[in-house]
């Protein structure tokens, strides 16, 4: 059993709110300086920088897992982890069509770059990512499941943009079995008050937009098979 370190929550320049030094090769750089195993990036809204960090960290043996931060109706933040780019792409497709299409604007929101490998600039997505969709937070679970990927609430100990902030309570229909707590220090109030968590599996990621926000090797998983596949379908049994 392989002890897997990992980070699973972090932002390319894709994402608006992502500093432009975090492009493919500067972010699997970092993560191996930082001894991790595995990393997913998690743009706003998109997996399109994902097959380039992909490749970027082969060269270090760092396991990448096609991600996305979904932005639900709710605007509650939602991580979504996927095995393969086939999988990840069609999620993106059906996210990209829910997308409220406003354009951004790079002089408030930043520069949102799609990047090879190499960081060279293979483009700029025109409409801004971090806009909410017409997806509920009910109705996201399913889709990724049936996709072969697993789904789960980002960061429900932050004050914006989670589950308890943006809603206040787990929905009691909830059946998600993984949740994301950025502060582990916090875990123990969290599930006094929300005891939903208390049956869930608890990730810690960085939610990191900057390089230097990138987990060090602190966080792991303890997995028969640490590919991609091995990963999700961990993930998928909890």
């Amino acid at each position: 059993m392989a002890k897997v370190y990992y980070d699973f929550h972090l932002h390319s320049c894709l994402s608006p709110c992502g500093d432009n030094d975090m492009t493919p090769a500067n972010i699997a750089g970092m993560a191996f300086i930082n001894g991790l195993n595995a990393i997913a990036l998690t743009d706003h809204n998109t997996v399109r920088n994902c097959t380039s960090l992909k490749k970027a960290a082969e060269q270090y043996g760092i396991t990448v897992l096609y991600g996305m931060e979904l932005t639900t109706d709710e605007e509650v933040h939602t991580v979504c982890l996927f095995p393969n780019e086939v999988s990840a792409v069609k999620w993106e497709k059906y996210v990209y069509s829910k997308l409220q299409k406003i354009k951004n604007n790079p002089d408030i929101f930043g520069h949102q770059y799609i990047m090879n490998e190499t960081d060279g600039i293979l483009g700029e997505e025109e409409n801004l990512l971090i806009n909410a969709t017409n997806i509920s937070f009910e109705d996201v679970f399913d889709p990724v499941f049936d996709l072969g990927g697993i789904a789960y609430p980002a960061h429900v100990d932050k004050n914006s943009n989670s589950l308890i902030s943006n809603l206040g309570f787990v929905p009691p229909e909830s059946r998600f079995s993984i949740a994301e707590v950025h502060d582990l220090s916090k875990l123990e109030e969290l599930t006094k008050t929300h005891t939903y968590f208390e049956k869930c599996k608890i990730l810690s990621s960085s939610d990191a937009h900057y390089l230097q926000d990138i987990n060090e090797a602190k966080n792991y998983l303890e997995i028969d098979n640490p590919t991609p596949e091995g990963i999700i379908e961990y993930l998928r049994s909890l």
